[in-house]
């Protein structure tokens, strides 16, 4: 597979495409243009880039204001912990926007006598969905800002990043939208009924927009052990860090 992926030239410059097995949608790094792997057609979809504005020191700076905030963190932690790795990713994500309808049957049994109930949930949502099968990525806890995003520009990368092309397509990324979107729907009908007799979900998908979002991920040490942090490179926020655990003691 790996032989066969190292032979695609990008269609649009005829450079070398540096791709991973499993990739399907290819960012040429010399000229920028996308496409996707085997297709004979050229990509139609938008593809936006978030900028990063931030640099190693800063990261580690907010990484470091983040470890003297808050509570249930240990008191030295700030001070005792060590950077052991920090790299900037840009990882690829499709934002699908679509409306979701929901009618259900079901029995009200918390408030007696239990009640049948039916009806409607709609919701419009801009779903994001990760292009990469494998990672572990809190796709939930991230929102990209989209304010910010502009026509992909491949000389906005920097050079020592990590570029990621995506490992899903346009319609796999609408199927799975649509598989967490029903869930989600599910999970709000929970207000409604307790016992569901039917359920059936229709949805209006628009177009999805393919985008390029810069993320650092970073490594510390602290008293032996190793935990991790990401950090959003456009806002430079804390979408999910690792804190060791603290015995506090009673006074």
């Amino acid at each position: 597979m790996s032989q066969i992926v190292s032979e695609i030239k990008c269609p649009n410059c005829g450079a070398q495409l540096n791709l991973s097995p499993g990739e399907l949608v290819a960012t040429c790094r010399y000229c920028g243009y996308t496409s996707v792997v085997g297709a004979n057609t050229p990509f139609q979809l938008e593809h936006s880039l978030i900028l990063n504005n931030f640099d190693n020191s800063r990261i580690t700076q907010d990484l470091q204001e983040w470890m003297r905030s808050g509570f249930m963190k240990p008191g030295d932690l700030a001070k005792k912990s060590r950077t052991s790795m920090i790299e900037l990713r840009y990882l690829p994500f499709w934002l699908v926007p679509l409306t979701a309808t929901s009618s259900y049957e079901g029995v009200l049994e918390r408030i007696a006598p239990a009640t049948p109930r039916k009806g409607t949930i709609q919701n419009e949502y801009d779903w994001l969905v990760l292009g990469r099968r494998a990672s572990e990525f809190p796709t939930r806890d991230y929102k990209v800002p989209t304010q910010g995003k502009i026509p992909f520009d491949f000389t906005k990368i920097e050079p020592q990043a990590k570029f990621l092309n995506s490992e899903l397509d346009s319609a796999s990324a609408i199927m799975h939208a649509k598989d967490e979107v029903e869930e989600n729907q599910r999970f709000l009908l929970k207000q409604e009924v307790d016992q569901v007799t039917k359920f059936d979900t229709t949805f209006n998908v628009q177009q999805p927009t393919y985008i390029h979002a810069p993320l650092w991920f970073i490594q510390y040490e602290y008293k032996g052990k190793i935990y991790n942090a990401i950090i959003d490179g456009s806002s430079g926020s804390i979408i999910r860090a690792d804190i060791p655990q603290t015995d506090f003691k009673m006074i």
